[in-house]
């Protein structure tokens, strides 16, 4: 792993193309909905998983062998990916996936919130960023939310988790705390980025990433009731919103699903804003979001193919396709129909 000298991203995007090549296919996902969790860990040895699978079998079954080889095979592919990476491009991709970072300290507050044992809050963490297996040790271990900010307080999380922390002990809600990991990711994400044209691209997709995640923030919002600020939990770098028409319109779910439906993702999110409109969850709407900034990153990987944003698609779709296999997994083992689970699926 370099992040100095000259960038390569040629021979990068080559090997990601190839990695593009074996995801599992929609047809696929639809056969896994038809198996249970021992049928779906065959299929995973048969596939890239089968090192994973090996190697985890004599210590896990069931499910807790679907997410462990899941978690370990992504870690792996993306540590690859940084050792094939030099210079610049090492820097952005080591920058975007600091992602799981965040994914992992929101996952750790979720679980102390919700009461889980800690092997149940370990299984959903995913390796695959910058903290080390010590840190990551620390967070299981804190006993509650503000040991969590304790852990953190020497990392970019911390001191926007310590200002947080006082709404979310009035709110009791963690929309607070999980703004603050996602505003202080994307500050450090979108710092320096360079100004060549395929870097603006990759900044297009950034700013169509915070879009998204600005909608969904104010969406949890208009539905949590939580006597918040929403201009407090705005996340700057997105075109879609500012500070005050975020704060306006996450008062109003109304207005806020009429107004990303006349935005430039309305095509995109449409079925799934209607749907918002009659139903009280935000699942389908976040699926869509997902889909969406999926399908822009393919987009962009197409009009500068030697560039970072390739690389940022396949890194998408790869954590997209753990994510269905791990939602079929848990589906299939809660009972779900094969109807109900397939709802539960992101497929572009």
């Amino acid at each position: 792993m370099s992040a100095v000298g000259s960038s390569n991203p040629e021979y990068v995007v080559a090997r990601v193309r190839a990695r593009r090549g074996m995801l599992y296919s929609d047809e696929e996902y639809r056969k896994l909905t038809r198996m249970g969790p021992a049928e779906i860990a065959r299929f995973m040895e048969e596939s890239t998983y089968e090192a994973e699978i090996n190697a985890l079998g004599s210590r896990h079954g069931g499910v807790d062998l679907i997410e462990y080889a899941l978690n370990r095979n992504l870690a792996k592919q993306f540590e690859e990916i940084l050792e094939w990476s030099e210079g610049r491009l090492y820097e952005l991709i080591a920058r975007y996936l600091r992602k799981f970072d965040a994914w992992n300290v929101k996952t750790v507050i979720r679980g102390i919130y919700a009461g889980a044992e800690t092997e149940a809050v370990e299984v959903d963490l995913i390796r695959a960023g910058e903290f080390d297996d010590r840190r990551i040790r620390r967070l299981l271990e804190a006993e509650s939310i503000e040991g969590v900010v304790e852990v953190l307080e020497d990392t970019i999380y911390g001191p926007a988790l310590e200002d947080a922390y006082a709404d979310y002990e009035e709110s009791d809600v963690l929309v607070p705390l999980e703004n603050a990991v996602d505003r202080a990711f994307y500050e450090r994400l979108l710092a320096d980025l360079g100004r060549d044209e395929p870097t603006r691209q990759y900044e297009s997709f950034l700013t169509a990433e915070i879009d998204l995640r600005n909608a969904r923030n104010a969406l949890r919002l208009a539905r949590s009731g939580a006597d918040l600020d929403p201009a407090e939990y705005f996340i700057e770098g997105g075109d879609l919103f500012d500070r005050d028409t975020l704060a306006r319109l996450a008062r109003d779910l109304d207005e806020l699903v009429e107004y990303v439906a006349e935005s430039q993702y309305g095509d995109d999110l449409g079925p799934a804003l209607r749907e918002l409109e009659e139903a009280d969850s935000l699942i389908a709407f976040e699926h869509a979001t997902d889909a969406a900034l999926l399908a822009y990153g393919d987009q962009l990987g197409t009009i500068h193919p030697v560039s970072v944003t390739p690389v940022i698609s396949y890194i998408l779709a790869k954590e997209r396709e753990v994510e269905n296999i791990r939602a079929i997994a848990r589906g299939k083992e809660a009972g779900l129909s094969d109807a109900d689970i397939e709802e539960e699926l992101v497929i572009t």
